[in-house]
């Protein structure tokens, strides 16, 4: 599903305009960046919790020439699912 058809999918369930629902998932998504940025969490019970991580440092090879080559360490965003999305 691509966001085109989850806008569609929030306005129909949640008997919004197309406008609207893509202004609520867009206020969403801006309010999960903006949060995860201040090294906060976003819990959402049943549904899951966004964290950020932090990745180390660490050597990779460049797939064309197989040569070593130093991969930074950066934070990366995290999603675990809660019970509701386990199946």
């Amino acid at each position: 599903m691509n966001k085109a058809q989850l806008v569609d999918a929030i306005a129909d369930k949640a008997g919004l305009t197309k406008v609207d629902a893509k202004r609520a998932l867009d206020a969403f998504t801006e309010v999960v960046a903006k949060t995860l940025k201040k090294n906060d969490k976003i819990v959402l019970v049943g549904f899951g919790t966004f964290s950020i991580s932090q990745r180390s440092a660490r050597t990779g090879r460049n797939p064309r020439t197989g040569e070593p080559i130093k991969i930074k360490a950066k934070k990366v965003a995290k999603f675990k699912a809660g019970s509701e999305l386990s199946f």
